[in-house]
């Protein structure tokens, strides 16, 4: 089947692949040239473990081409819309500038019959406007939210958890639900679950999971909060309640918190939606979720003090981490390079490290130092801040370190290392939420 992807960034990018390896032939469409030029060339412009050769792979085979030019989406049967939503600066709400330009565009090269199919995370209702726009069009309009997790991400378009389909009442609706399970043909017969619902709760389903994790991780890390005032273990705590089965143990890690590009502007578009719909108080539990998870940040810096004895001013600080999170090169919103900028505001000599980050990290925070080894960030260190959980910081031999660290402490900002371990070996160990 012959599809266009609108928005070839980190969902575009990987859905664009990831359909030329289901065997149909794609077109990548983006306006930044630089990006279009890289991925023709099988160069993913991010790090996305598997992309790569997913990338080369469908460039090398003919079917999957990248342009510039919007008419190159004729001819398509499908047209996939991936572009971001990002949060509007100074405010909850999500930008829409790039939607309504990718839908505008668009809507002049389909044809009788296409399918038009949303995938960016956006505000409810957005998905109903848009159809009206394309009244006239004999082209039907579907929304078919992602639910991608960065560093999983090829996985989870390839083998999803399941696939939701946002289609309009009748026979139009009946032909898109007929299409889209021709395009998600092989991970349906592999045992997707499909749902088909109405355009709101298509919309819903990405924000209302997203929210719900934020919560879950929000809640773990507010009761650390009370395990450090009471002298608790918020990770025993956690084994605890996680053998509930109506709980359940996973995004029960307390530590430094959610960030990225999803889950914190996500949660807060929710929230202004529900203002707009005039329901907010629904939804006010959110701003304690939000608060709670910005909280750990602060709590981060103010434990580095308590173990620098007061003050980390002149203090050579190592933090191991960049990224949001492992297995990405992602800093957006990310807890581990907020921490380190706002130690190196108050005066600490901070040294930054990270396997991916580090070239997205130096232009966002270009007053760090960044080292490509822990070897070499440790040196001298009089503290070191594991934050991001990438498997070879998790896997540190602290015996190792001895002779390269001026003094020997570590806080343990994702709650991944073993405390007896390390405290074996001579090291004041400290972590969010433990005794």
């Amino acid at each position: 089947m012959k599809l266009s992807v609108i928005g070839c960034g980190y969902l575009g990018a990987v859905h664009a692949a990831s359909m030329a390896h289901l065997g149909h032939d794609v077109i990548g469409i983006d306006t930044d040239a630089a990006k279009v030029e890289a991925l023709a060339a099988g160069r993913p412009p991010f790090f996305e473990p598997d992309l790569p050769d997913l990338l080369s792979q469908g460039v090398a085979s003919g079917r999957l081409r990248f342009s510039t030019d919007i008419a190159d989406a004729a001819g398509s049967q499908v047209h996939f819309v991936c572009v971001g939503t990002p949060q509007k600066q100074g405010e909850f709400a999500a930008d829409l500038r790039y939607v309504d330009a990718a839908f505008g565009a668009l809507r002049q090269h389909v044809t009788p019959g296409d399918l038009v199919v949303g995938k960016s995370t956006v505000p409810v209702g957005t998905a109903e406007g848009l159809a009206a726009a394309y009244e006239g069009t004999e082209a039907t309009l579907v929304w078919n939210p992602e639910f991608l997790r960065e560093g999983f991400a090829v996985k989870d378009t390839l083998h999803p958890d399941r696939l939701v389909y946002g289609v309009p009442d009748g026979a139009a609706g009946e032909r898109a639900v007929e299409v889209l399970d021709d395009v998600y043909a092989s991970p349906i017969a592999e045992g997707s679950p499909r749902m088909t619902t109405d355009y709101a709760t298509a919309q819903l389903v990405k924000v209302a999971a997203n929210s719900f994790l934020a919560t879950k991780i929000s809640f773990i890390n507010a009761m650390a909060e009370l395990c450090e005032a009471t002298g608790a273990d918020v990770t025993a705590l956690a084994d605890a309640i996680g053998h509930d089965e109506r709980i359940g143990r996973r995004f029960l890690n307390a530590g430094l918190g959610f960030g990225g590009g999803c889950l914190p502007k996500d949660i807060r578009a929710f929230m202004a939606r529900a203002g707009e719909l005039g329901v907010d108080q629904a939804l006010s539990f959110l701003r304690e979720v939000d608060a709670i998870n910005m909280r750990r940040r602060v709590r981060m810096v103010d434990l580095a003090r308590e173990v620098c004895g007061g003050s980390i001013v002149g203090r050579n600080v190592t933090v191991l981490g960049a990224a949001f999170k492992p297995n990405s090169d992602d800093i957006r919103d990310s807890p581990a390079l907020n921490v380190a900028e706002q130690m190196n505001l108050q005066g600490a000599r901070v040294t930054v490290t990270d396997p991916e980050a580090l070239e997205n990290a130096r232009r966002r925070v270009p007053d760090l130092r960044y080292v490509e080894t822990v070897e070499e960030a440790v040196e001298s260190a009089e503290l070191i801040l594991l934050l991001t959980e990438w498997k070879q910081y998790v896997e540190l031999d602290p015996e190792a370190l001895d002779g390269l660290v001026a003094q020997k402490n570590i806080l343990d900002g994702r709650n991944v290392l073993d405390p007896s371990r390390w405290r074996a070996a001579g090291w004041t160990y400290r972590a969010l939420g433990r005794p």
